[in-house]
């Protein structure tokens, strides 16, 4: 459960979490739904999607104001949890830029501190 203490960790689970229900949501549930007349699937999935999604935009505006990123990348975060699979192209990418951004500024706090002494 280490990962529930950072944003960035809160982001990466419930990506994973949006993006399998919206799969499932989309390739079993509407199927289900409309070939079969079986409405269930899509009915209960969709609402557990739909409330999770607001917890995962939640956690996505979280992570870009702890990290200071643009509303722009706020916006690609938020519309992967509407695309199968986008969200978690989006969390690779998010999670690669920050761990880069991360490496760069430990690097440029030890040249500094190294310098000064």
């Amino acid at each position: 459960m280490s990962m529930l203490r950072s944003p960035l960790g809160r982001y990466r689970l419930l990506a994973y979490i949006v993006g399998v229900g919206l799969v499932v949501l989309v390739f079993v549930g509407v199927p289900l739904q409309q070939w079969a007349d079986f409405p269930y699937v899509a009915r209960y999935v969709g609402m557990l999607h739909g409330f999770l999604y607001i917890v995962y935009c939640v956690a996505c505006l979280e992570l870009v104001l702890r990290h200071r990123l643009h509303l722009v990348r706020l916006l690609l975060m938020a519309a992967a949890g509407f695309v199968p699979f986008l969200s978690f192209v989006m969390e690779r990418k998010t999670t690669h830029f920050l761990e880069a951004r991360e490496a760069s500024l430990a690097e440029a706090r030890a040249s500094v501190s190294s310098s000064a002494s």
